[in-house]
């Protein structure tokens, strides 16, 4: 009985290294391709971080300023360039539709104010794309690199009389993720997630709003968790 088992079991492994070597190679000549274009969208979700002044520590006029996460979508282009067998440079223009939110509360819990802050970034990243080896139909890689980002819906200069904080459109930040390619017999399905990390203070001095007076800097991070069709 022992020996059936043996044998049976030898001969699962015989047929699974068969089946193994069976699995077809899809897009064999795309890793000799010097460059290759792509389409990526995806879900995002960004929130400012605040430091916050001197002023608002001393004075009660606002009891609390909170920001949250809110989510939003990108859609772009990608342009791969092969740098080495195992390093990529990667341009993916996009436009990000995102939204931050921010809660803040006077020194009467009554007046607790509920404000969303709108942006249309136009998204301008140049990445290096640091990629393993490829295993059969995937492989696995990582990537890291800096943004310019301009802010189509910035309120900077805005002159209504409603605003409760101002933003600057312009930002330089960094970036890093990691994402998996999958190769299909004509395309490669590529799940990715990154962080994306503003450097410049978006806070528009406008010290005719009180909460400019309360909020030192303001920077945004955002999680984008993209899908890439490529080929």
């Amino acid at each position: 009985m022992r020996r059936g088992y043996l044998i049976l079991y030898i001969l699962c492994l015989f047929a699974l290294n068969a089946s193994a070597q069976r699995t077809m190679l899809n897009m064999g000549e795309h890793d000799n391709k010097p460059y290759y274009f792509g389409i990526t969208f995806g879900l995002n979700f960004s929130v400012y971080q605040i430091n916050y002044t001197q002023s608002f520590v001393n004075t009660d006029t606002f009891k609390r300023i909170q920001p949250h996460w809110q989510p939003g979508f990108n859609l772009g282009l990608i342009g791969n360039l092969k740098l080495t067998n195992f390093i990529d440079l990667r341009f993916v223009p996009s436009l990000a539709f995102a939204e931050k939110n921010i809660i803040y509360e006077y020194g009467n819990p009554d007046s607790t104010l509920n404000k969303n802050i709108e942006a249309i970034y136009m998204h301008l990243p140049l990445q290096l794309k640091f990629k393993s080896d490829r295993i059969k139909n995937f492989r696995f890689y990582g990537l890291l690199g800096g943004k310019f980002d301009y802010d189509l819906a910035a309120n900077a200069r805005s002159h209504r009389t409603d605003e409760f904080l101002k933003v600057s459109p312009v930002d330089f930040g960094f970036e890093i993720g990691v994402g998996f390619e999958f190769y299909n017999p004509n395309f490669i399905f590529s799940p990715e997630i990154k962080l994306s990390q503003g450097l410049t203070n978006q806070l528009y001095q406008d010290h005719n709003l009180q909460l400019t007076n309360a909020i030192q800097t303001l920077y945004t991070r955002m999680i984008v968790i993209s899908i890439h069709l490529e080929g």
